[in-house]
């Protein structure tokens, strides 16, 4: 019992990630009550919203906000209580932090000041809804939020729409029906999970396509926070020829020096249809 407190024993000039819940405040280990109560001070992308936590837990600890729009000055102001001996826990508005936020950013500078970072693993959202999809969870891609550049987020999901493997992406509920659409566009139509309000009374998880989640949200409000769950594309979706015209897949078999009705005999096995269908298609016009 000792070696095991001692193991566990908060240490002097180390930043602890500490996972908190995503919404049942039950979801917290005891080892990050503990952490959160013995560290010299928190960093919170939320000085707001991470009180009502340690409140429910009993703990008083000084607050220190770290998000996005402070995250350089605050990062180095951290690490210099940090390389004086205090110990700090980082904490997310919900979940693990450095997972979609500016956490990763602090581990980069800590481990470029050779300050001592460890995890206290625990809640997180893309994790809980990928075993919740019934999808493939031996392969999958976590992407998190897409930009909400059109023109970067359209590349990326041009590039996402031939990946294999299950497909995790973070949503907000005002931006949902676009990022559905676009999905969709970029896709075709595929099997989603819809997650959304994970562990709280309104937990929600539909399992649906596509097409038919961007019909249900053009007449419904989307409510709550969501994780998208996507089942990875098919062989047929990641072939060589996926991009290619019909034209354009047999100029390539020409290429290799097959005859023009062979090459069209190649790529019409290819696309699954018959030799002559291709071959109309090819002389229509």
């Amino acid at each position: 019992m000792n070696n095991e407190y001692e193991k566990n024993k908060v240490e002097k000039s180390t930043l602890y990630l500490v996972a908190t819940p995503i919404g049942n405040l039950s979801d917290i280990t005891y080892r990050a009550v503990k952490v959160l109560s013995e560290v010299d001070f928190i960093a919170a992308e939320d000085t707001r919203n991470t009180p009502k936590l340690l409140m429910h837990y009993g703990i008083k600890k000084p607050l220190v906000s770290y998000y996005e729009h402070n995250k350089r000055e605050r990062g180095e102001y951290i690490c210099e209580r940090l390389l004086s001996g205090e110990s700090c826990a980082l904490v997310t508005d919900a979940g693990t932090p450095a997972i979609s936020d500016p956490g990763a950013d602090i581990v980069r500078l800590c481990i470029e000041k050779n300050i001592r970072v460890t995890s206290i693993p625990g809640a997180c959202a893309a994790i809980t809804a990928l075993t919740l999809s019934g999808f493939d969870t031996k392969r999958f891609c976590f992407e998190g939020f897409l930009s909400t550049v059109k023109s970067e987020k359209n590349d990326r999901l041009s590039k996402l729409a031939r990946e294999k493997r299950t497909l995790i992406i973070y949503e907000a509920p005002h931006k949902l029906k676009t990022t559905l659409e676009d999905i969709y566009k970029a896709f075709g139509d595929r099997s989603i999970a819809i997650c959304r309000e994970l562990t709280k009374i309104n937990e929600e998880a539909v399992r649906t396509t596509l097409s038919e989640a961007c019909a249900y949200y053009a007449e419904n409000q989307p409510r709550g926070e969501y994780v998208l769950v996507i089942e990875g594309a098919g062989e047929e979706e990641t072939a060589f020829y996926a991009d290619m015209t019909a034209e354009e897949h047999v100029a390539f078999y020409e290429k290799q020096g097959l005859p023009r009705m062979d090459a069209i005999k190649a790529a019409a096995k290819d696309r699954g249809v018959p030799k002559s269908t291709l071959y109309a298609e090819l002389n229509k016009g």
